[in-house]
Protein backbone atom coordinates (compact mmCIF):
# COMPACT_ATOMS: atom_id res chain seq x y z
CA UNK A 1 0.00 0.00 0.00
CA UNK A 2 1.70 3.10 -1.37
CA UNK A 3 0.81 6.87 0.93
CA UNK A 4 2.11 10.04 0.72
CA UNK A 5 3.35 9.97 4.04
CA UNK A 6 5.35 7.38 5.79
CA UNK A 7 2.36 7.13 8.44
CA UNK A 8 -1.18 8.63 8.77
CA UNK A 9 -3.08 8.85 12.10
CA UNK A 10 -7.02 8.27 11.24
CA UNK A 11 -9.43 10.64 13.02
CA UNK A 12 -10.75 7.50 16.04
CA UNK A 13 -9.79 7.12 19.32
CA UNK A 14 -10.80 3.17 20.99
CA UNK A 15 -10.75 2.07 24.57
CA UNK A 16 -7.24 0.96 25.09
CA UNK A 17 -8.29 -0.44 28.39
CA UNK A 18 -11.16 -2.38 27.58
CA UNK A 19 -9.46 -4.48 24.42
CA UNK A 20 -6.76 -5.47 26.58
CA UNK A 21 -8.86 -6.52 29.05
CA UNK A 22 -10.39 -8.62 26.51
CA UNK A 23 -7.01 -9.82 25.03
CA UNK A 24 -5.95 -11.03 28.43
CA UNK A 25 -9.30 -13.06 28.52
CA UNK A 26 -7.98 -15.44 25.95
CA UNK A 27 -6.24 -18.29 26.23
CA UNK A 28 -2.71 -18.49 25.52
CA UNK A 29 -3.34 -21.05 23.39
CA UNK A 30 -5.16 -19.08 20.97
CA UNK A 31 -1.72 -17.68 19.98
CA UNK A 32 0.08 -18.71 17.43
CA UNK A 33 3.57 -18.42 15.64
CA UNK A 34 4.49 -16.15 12.78
CA UNK A 35 4.40 -18.15 9.72
CA UNK A 36 7.75 -17.38 9.03
CA UNK A 37 8.86 -18.22 12.63
CA UNK A 38 10.37 -14.62 13.32
CA UNK A 39 11.20 -14.59 16.61
CA UNK A 40 8.87 -12.72 19.23
CA UNK A 41 6.11 -12.37 16.96
CA UNK A 42 2.83 -13.95 17.39
CA UNK A 43 -1.07 -13.43 16.59
CA UNK A 44 -4.73 -14.65 17.10
CA UNK A 45 -6.34 -15.23 14.43
CA UNK A 46 -9.82 -12.96 14.57
CA UNK A 47 -10.99 -13.11 11.18
CA UNK A 48 -9.59 -16.27 8.74
CA UNK A 49 -10.28 -18.07 6.48
CA UNK A 50 -13.07 -20.18 7.07
CA UNK A 51 -12.78 -18.67 10.74
CA UNK A 52 -10.23 -21.32 11.12
CA UNK A 53 -6.91 -21.35 12.73
CA UNK A 54 -5.00 -19.65 10.40
CA UNK A 55 -2.62 -16.95 8.10
CA UNK A 56 -4.16 -17.91 4.81
CA UNK A 57 -4.81 -14.85 2.40
CA UNK A 58 -7.25 -16.37 0.64
CA UNK A 59 -10.44 -17.92 0.68
CA UNK A 60 -13.79 -16.70 2.32
CA UNK A 61 -12.80 -15.15 5.47
CA UNK A 62 -15.05 -15.50 8.88
CA UNK A 63 -14.73 -13.94 11.97
CA UNK A 64 -13.11 -16.91 14.32
CA UNK A 65 -14.24 -18.08 17.77
CA UNK A 66 -11.86 -16.09 19.51
CA UNK A 67 -13.47 -12.79 18.21
CA UNK A 68 -16.76 -14.13 19.23
CA UNK A 69 -15.95 -13.77 22.66
CA UNK A 70 -14.15 -10.04 22.90
CA UNK A 71 -17.50 -7.75 22.01
CA UNK A 72 -15.90 -5.02 22.04
CA UNK A 73 -12.92 -5.66 19.72
CA UNK A 74 -16.60 -6.91 17.22
CA UNK A 75 -17.76 -2.99 17.63
CA UNK A 76 -14.31 -1.67 17.10
CA UNK A 77 -13.36 -3.99 13.89
CA UNK A 78 -17.03 -3.21 12.38
CA UNK A 79 -17.01 0.71 13.31
CA UNK A 80 -14.60 1.07 9.79
CA UNK A 81 -17.42 -0.20 8.22
CA UNK A 82 -15.41 -2.06 5.75
CA UNK A 83 -15.13 -5.51 4.24
CA UNK A 84 -12.46 -7.03 6.26
CA UNK A 85 -9.55 -9.95 4.84
CA UNK A 86 -7.51 -11.47 7.26
CA UNK A 87 -7.54 -9.73 10.44
CA UNK A 88 -5.37 -10.41 13.74
CA UNK A 89 -4.09 -8.99 17.29
CA UNK A 90 -0.27 -9.34 16.66
CA UNK A 91 1.86 -9.37 19.84
CA UNK A 92 5.72 -8.45 19.41
CA UNK A 93 7.67 -10.02 22.70
CA UNK A 94 9.48 -7.86 25.01
CA UNK A 95 12.91 -7.29 23.57
CA UNK A 96 11.55 -8.40 19.80
CA UNK A 97 11.48 -6.61 16.58
CA UNK A 98 9.55 -7.54 13.19
CA UNK A 99 12.48 -7.53 11.06
CA UNK A 100 12.65 -4.31 7.95
CA UNK A 101 11.32 -5.27 5.03
CA UNK A 102 8.52 -4.39 2.51
CA UNK A 103 4.85 -5.90 1.79
CA UNK A 104 4.79 -6.16 -2.24
CA UNK A 105 2.51 -9.43 -2.44
CA UNK A 106 -1.02 -9.44 -4.21
CA UNK A 107 -2.82 -9.68 -0.61
CA UNK A 108 -1.07 -5.81 0.79
CA UNK A 109 -0.96 -4.48 -3.03
CA UNK A 110 -5.08 -4.86 -2.56
CA UNK A 111 -5.60 -3.55 0.86
CA UNK A 112 -5.36 -1.10 2.74
CA UNK A 113 -3.94 -2.23 6.81
CA UNK A 114 -5.02 -0.37 10.04
CA UNK A 115 -3.22 -0.56 13.65
CA UNK A 116 -4.65 0.07 16.65
CA UNK A 117 -2.00 -0.27 19.35
CA UNK A 118 -4.04 -2.02 22.35
CA UNK A 119 -0.84 -3.02 25.16
CA UNK A 120 2.05 -0.79 24.13
CA UNK A 121 4.68 1.87 25.78
CA UNK A 122 7.03 4.81 24.60
CA UNK A 123 9.54 2.13 23.75
CA UNK A 124 8.32 0.95 21.48
CA UNK A 125 8.83 2.28 17.62
CA UNK A 126 8.30 2.23 14.38
CA UNK A 127 10.29 2.84 11.72
CA UNK A 128 8.93 3.13 8.11
CA UNK A 129 11.31 4.77 5.78
CA UNK A 130 13.43 7.57 6.84
CA UNK A 131 10.84 8.06 9.46
CA UNK A 132 9.69 6.77 13.18
CA UNK A 133 7.15 7.19 16.07
CA UNK A 134 5.67 5.66 18.74
CA UNK A 135 1.70 4.99 18.29
CA UNK A 136 -0.19 4.64 21.66
CA UNK A 137 -2.48 2.92 22.93
CA UNK A 138 -5.85 3.43 21.43
CA UNK A 139 -4.75 5.15 18.67
CA UNK A 140 -5.29 4.39 15.01
CA UNK A 141 -3.05 4.18 12.24
CA UNK A 142 -2.13 3.49 8.50
CA UNK A 143 1.60 3.41 7.10
CA UNK A 144 3.07 3.35 3.84
CA UNK A 145 4.10 -0.72 3.43
CA UNK A 146 5.57 0.12 0.35
CA UNK A 147 8.59 1.33 1.95
CA UNK A 148 10.98 -0.61 4.05
CA UNK A 149 9.50 -0.68 7.57
CA UNK A 150 10.07 -2.29 11.01
CA UNK A 151 9.34 -2.32 14.31
CA UNK A 152 11.38 -2.71 17.50
CA UNK A 153 10.27 -3.32 21.25
CA UNK A 154 13.05 -2.07 23.34
CA UNK A 155 10.97 -2.63 26.21
CA UNK A 156 10.21 -5.25 28.96
CA UNK A 157 6.48 -5.45 28.27
CA UNK A 158 5.07 -7.40 25.29
CA UNK A 159 3.25 -5.02 22.47
CA UNK A 160 -0.07 -6.01 20.87
CA UNK A 161 -1.84 -4.19 18.14
CA UNK A 162 -4.97 -4.75 16.43
CA UNK A 163 -4.12 -5.40 12.65
CA UNK A 164 -6.72 -5.12 10.32
CA UNK A 165 -6.51 -5.95 6.69
CA UNK A 166 -9.61 -3.70 4.64
CA UNK A 167 -10.50 -3.63 1.25
CA UNK A 168 -10.73 0.06 1.27
CA UNK A 169 -13.79 1.54 0.28
CA UNK A 170 -14.35 5.23 -1.23
CA UNK A 171 -15.62 6.30 2.02
CA UNK A 172 -12.37 4.88 3.83
CA UNK A 173 -10.15 6.90 1.53
CA UNK A 174 -11.75 9.75 1.59
CA UNK A 175 -11.11 10.00 5.84
CA UNK A 176 -7.47 9.42 4.66
CA UNK A 177 -7.49 12.08 2.35
CA UNK A 178 -8.76 14.48 5.09
CA UNK A 179 -5.97 13.15 7.43
CA UNK A 180 -2.92 12.93 5.01
CA UNK A 181 -2.32 16.88 5.41
CA UNK A 182 -1.21 16.21 8.47
CA UNK A 183 2.23 15.79 9.59
CA UNK A 184 0.99 13.01 12.52
CA UNK A 185 4.19 14.51 15.44
CA UNK A 186 3.89 18.37 14.31
CA UNK A 187 0.07 18.63 13.59
CA UNK A 188 -0.66 16.70 16.79
CA UNK A 189 -2.90 19.46 18.38
CA UNK A 190 -4.70 19.41 14.95
CA UNK A 191 -5.30 16.25 14.61
CA UNK A 192 -6.47 15.59 17.92
CA UNK A 193 -9.24 18.21 17.83
CA UNK A 194 -10.41 15.85 14.70
CA UNK A 195 -10.55 12.67 16.47
CA UNK A 196 -13.63 11.03 17.90
CA UNK A 197 -13.79 8.30 20.34
CA UNK A 198 -15.24 5.04 19.67
CA UNK A 199 -16.51 3.79 22.97
CA UNK A 200 -18.00 0.38 24.02
CA UNK A 201 -21.77 -0.02 24.00
CA UNK A 202 -23.00 -3.04 26.05
CA UNK A 203 -25.35 -5.23 24.14
CA UNK A 204 -24.83 -3.64 21.15
CA UNK A 205 -24.69 -6.90 18.43
CA UNK A 206 -22.54 -5.28 15.16
CA UNK A 207 -22.18 -6.88 11.80
CA UNK A 208 -18.60 -7.60 10.95
CA UNK A 209 -18.33 -8.12 6.74
CA UNK A 210 -15.61 -10.37 5.89
CA UNK A 211 -14.20 -11.60 2.20
CA UNK A 212 -16.03 -13.88 0.30
CA UNK A 213 -14.10 -13.43 -3.03
CA UNK A 214 -10.24 -11.72 -2.52
CA UNK A 215 -8.66 -13.85 -5.52
CA UNK A 216 -9.95 -15.04 -8.62
CA UNK A 217 -8.95 -18.50 -9.68
CA UNK A 218 -8.13 -17.07 -13.14
CA UNK A 219 -7.16 -13.35 -12.68
CA UNK A 220 -9.07 -11.12 -15.42
CA UNK A 221 -6.89 -9.72 -18.50
CA UNK A 222 -6.78 -6.24 -17.62
CA UNK A 223 -6.13 -6.91 -14.14
CA UNK A 224 -3.18 -8.57 -15.36
CA UNK A 225 -1.95 -5.91 -18.11
CA UNK A 226 -2.24 -2.86 -14.66
CA UNK A 227 -0.22 -5.25 -12.34
CA UNK A 228 2.37 -5.47 -15.50
CA UNK A 229 2.22 -2.15 -16.48
CA UNK A 230 3.23 -0.80 -13.32
CA UNK A 231 5.92 -2.74 -12.37
CA UNK A 232 7.85 -2.62 -15.62
CA UNK A 233 6.86 1.82 -15.71
CA UNK A 234 9.02 1.08 -11.91
CA UNK A 235 11.82 -0.60 -12.91
CA UNK A 236 12.54 1.33 -16.16
CA UNK A 237 12.60 4.63 -14.24
CA UNK A 238 15.76 3.12 -12.13
CA UNK A 239 18.56 4.92 -14.02
CA UNK A 240 20.99 2.36 -12.34
CA UNK A 241 18.98 -0.85 -13.95
CA UNK A 242 21.02 -2.67 -16.88
CA UNK A 243 19.05 -1.56 -20.04
CA UNK A 244 19.41 -4.62 -21.87
CA UNK A 245 18.00 -6.33 -18.90
CA UNK A 246 15.24 -3.76 -18.73
CA UNK A 247 14.26 -4.66 -22.73
CA UNK A 248 14.48 -7.98 -21.41
CA UNK A 249 12.03 -7.99 -18.62
CA UNK A 250 9.66 -5.46 -20.18
CA UNK A 251 9.00 -7.66 -22.87
CA UNK A 252 8.63 -10.85 -21.18
CA UNK A 253 6.18 -9.55 -19.07
CA UNK A 254 4.19 -7.28 -22.11
CA UNK A 255 4.45 -11.14 -23.94
CA UNK A 256 2.66 -12.87 -20.82
CA UNK A 257 -0.07 -10.84 -20.27
CA UNK A 258 -0.76 -10.36 -24.15
CA UNK A 259 -0.84 -14.67 -24.17
CA UNK A 260 -2.53 -14.00 -20.61
CA UNK A 261 -5.82 -12.45 -22.63
CA UNK A 262 -5.64 -15.16 -25.54
CA UNK A 263 -5.95 -17.85 -23.06
CA UNK A 264 -8.61 -15.97 -21.25
CA UNK A 265 -10.68 -15.18 -24.73
CA UNK A 266 -10.73 -19.23 -25.43
CA UNK A 267 -11.00 -20.83 -21.77
CA UNK A 268 -11.83 -17.96 -19.02
CA UNK A 269 -12.16 -19.70 -16.06
CA UNK A 270 -12.77 -22.96 -17.08
CA UNK A 271 -10.44 -25.84 -16.76
CA UNK A 272 -9.58 -26.93 -19.89
CA UNK A 273 -7.65 -23.42 -20.16
CA UNK A 274 -5.61 -24.00 -16.83
CA UNK A 275 -2.40 -26.08 -18.27
CA UNK A 276 -2.20 -23.17 -20.88
CA UNK A 277 -2.19 -20.47 -17.73
CA UNK A 278 0.36 -22.63 -15.60
CA UNK A 279 2.69 -23.16 -18.95
CA UNK A 280 2.49 -19.33 -19.46
CA UNK A 281 3.37 -18.73 -15.63
CA UNK A 282 6.02 -21.08 -15.85
CA UNK A 283 7.57 -19.06 -18.73
CA UNK A 284 7.78 -16.15 -17.04
CA UNK A 285 9.54 -18.03 -13.95
CA UNK A 286 11.96 -19.80 -15.98
CA UNK A 287 13.63 -16.84 -17.85
CA UNK A 288 13.99 -14.07 -14.41
CA UNK A 289 17.07 -13.66 -14.06
CA UNK A 290 18.46 -15.29 -11.39
CA UNK A 291 19.82 -12.95 -9.13
CA UNK A 292 16.54 -11.07 -7.78
CA UNK A 293 18.18 -7.91 -7.75
CA UNK A 294 18.93 -7.97 -11.00
CA UNK A 295 16.61 -5.45 -11.32
CA UNK A 296 15.09 -2.65 -9.09
CA UNK A 297 12.24 -0.92 -8.80
CA UNK A 298 12.76 2.98 -8.72
CA UNK A 299 10.02 3.59 -5.86
CA UNK A 300 11.61 1.50 -3.15
CA UNK A 301 15.58 -0.28 -4.46
CA UNK A 302 13.04 -3.85 -4.46
CA UNK A 303 13.93 -6.41 -6.41
CA UNK A 304 12.09 -7.26 -9.37
CA UNK A 305 12.10 -10.68 -9.07
CA UNK A 306 9.92 -11.26 -5.79
CA UNK A 307 7.44 -8.71 -6.65
CA UNK A 308 6.24 -10.12 -10.77
CA UNK A 309 6.32 -13.51 -8.42
CA UNK A 310 4.34 -12.69 -5.31
CA UNK A 311 2.13 -10.12 -7.07
CA UNK A 312 1.51 -11.54 -10.01
CA UNK A 313 2.69 -15.17 -10.95
CA UNK A 314 1.00 -16.79 -8.08
CA UNK A 315 -1.89 -14.85 -7.65
CA UNK A 316 -2.36 -15.47 -11.51
CA UNK A 317 -3.95 -18.99 -11.37
CA UNK A 318 -5.94 -20.37 -8.33
CA UNK A 319 -7.21 -23.63 -9.09
CA UNK A 320 -8.68 -23.98 -5.44
CA UNK A 321 -11.25 -21.14 -5.54
CA UNK A 322 -12.99 -22.69 -9.06
CA UNK A 323 -15.89 -24.34 -7.10
CA UNK A 324 -16.55 -21.16 -5.15
CA UNK A 325 -17.09 -18.69 -8.48
CA UNK A 326 -19.05 -21.15 -10.40
CA UNK A 327 -21.40 -22.88 -7.97
CA UNK A 328 -24.30 -21.32 -7.59
CA UNK A 329 -25.56 -19.60 -4.17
Amino acid sequence: MKLDRSFIRLPYRFDAERMAAEVAGLPGSAWITHPAAFKGNSAVPLVSRDGGRNDDFHGAMSVTPYLEECRYLQQVMASFGEVLGRSRLMKLAAGAEVVAHVDFNYHWYTRVRIHVPVITNPAVQFHCGKDSLHMQAGECWIFNSWRRHRVVNDSEQDRVHLVIDAAGSSRFWATVRQMQCFDPVADREAIESRISDVSYEAGRSVEILTEAFNVSPVMAPGEVDALTREIIADFESHAGNDPVLVSQYRDLLQDFARDWREIWHLFGFRKEGWSRYRAAIDNVQRKLDPDNRALLTQSNEVGVNPIIVQRVLRAALAEDQWERFVSPG
